[in-house]
């Protein structure tokens, strides 16, 4: 008996006193965190403040007085002076030039035509305008992806301009020339360092209606001509009309005589509403025929030369650089 009695309390010494002996066993330690491949959190960024949204126009549109924000005014300019379908670069080098255009005209005091107004929607003034539901109307079912792509153009050239000497250069352009753009001087007479004449890429087979003709009676061609030019003398074939007529290479007229009135291309594609001043004249029979190539007064940026260049990989700010000779896109704060 009391050898059952000894090795029960054996058992109990090891089952209660064993444990303390080898001190308490190892902990695990705690798990990994899980491997992940996202980046830390950071930061939220600054919200970017945007030039144009912060500067207030008052714009003369529909015929009514308008406040409106820059951007707001430059995405209605490039909805209507530039064809939605253009390479986005080319739409961003006219967001640029249509800024640079409306800034020039502000520094220099406005418009006596609009003394209230910072700018117009009169092209013979300022610049077209054209509002998003009248530019959904013409562009149907690809209305949304060319609003997206418009306002791609004005946000991200967001207080650009082009700059001369650090101040926003008349930045005018046009449709299309016919090879190469015009001097300011053989245009308006009056010399502009960066409205030079430069080469341009377009031609008939990416712009439509790039050769026209524009067709007269003898008679109907007389009373125009005679209208804006009194002293001149029309009389006999109207082949003996025209003469000392003087063409630049690309056959843009400088100036020729109309009736013995010394006049320039210009003025004469103004007098019969020709789409440029690259013309030639031809006779059949009674009809007095002008072959015209190109649209636009020729001076500052080729529109579709711009989206050529595009199509070709430059850049909106190398597109500027081409056209406006001399000058950098920079931004420009009015004071």
């Amino acid at each position: 008996m009391g050898k059952y009695i000894g090795f029960s309390f054996l058992l109990i010494f090891l089952l209660f006193f064993l444990p303390f002996l080898w001190g308490e066993p190892a902990k695990s330690p705690p798990p990994d965190p899980p491997a992940t491949d996202e980046p830390a959190a950071q930061p939220p960024p600054e919200p970017q403040v945007r030039l144009d949204a912060g500067s207030t126009l008052n714009v003369l549109a529909g015929g009514q007085l308008q406040a409106m924000d820059m951007e707001t005014y430059l995405l209605g300019v490039v909805r209507a002076e530039m064809p939605a379908s253009f390479e986005l670069e080319a739409l961003k080098a006219q967001a640029v030039a249509a800024r640079t255009y409306t800034l020039h005209k502000i520094c220099g005091g406005g418009s006596s035509n609009h003394p209230e107004a910072d700018a117009c929607d009169d092209i013979s003034c300022c610049q077209a305008f054209r509002t998003r539901e009248e530019a959904a109307q013409l562009w149907g079912e690809n209305a949304q992806a060319y609003e997206e792509k418009i306002r791609l153009a004005v946000t991200e050239t967001d207080g650009e301009c082009i700059l001369y000497e650090g101040q926003p250069v008349l930045a005018v352009f046009h449709s299309s020339s016919s090879g190469a753009t015009q001097d300011a001087s053989a245009v308006w007479s009056s010399s502009v360092p960066y409205l030079q004449s430069v080469q341009t890429p377009e031609s008939g087979e990416t712009v439509p209606n790039y050769h026209t003709t524009a067709q007269f009676s003898a008679a109907e061609l007389k009373n125009r001509l005679q209208e804006a030019l009194p002293e001149a003398k029309l009389d006999g074939r109207a082949s003996n009309w025209f003469t000392n007529i003087r063409q630049q290479p690309n056959g843009t007229v400088t100036s020729l005589s109309v009736g013995g009135v010394a006049v320039s291309g210009t003025q004469l594609r103004g007098i019969l509403d020709l789409r440029s001043a690259c013309f030639t004249i031809s006779f059949d029979g009674d009809a007095v025929l002008f072959s015209v190539t190109g649209y636009g007064h020729g001076v500052g940026m080729s529109q579709y030369g711009a989206n050529v260049l595009a199509a070709g990989g430059m850049s909106y700010r190398d597109i500027l650089a081409w056209y406006y000779t001399g000058t950098a896109v920079g931004t420009y704060q009015r004071t």
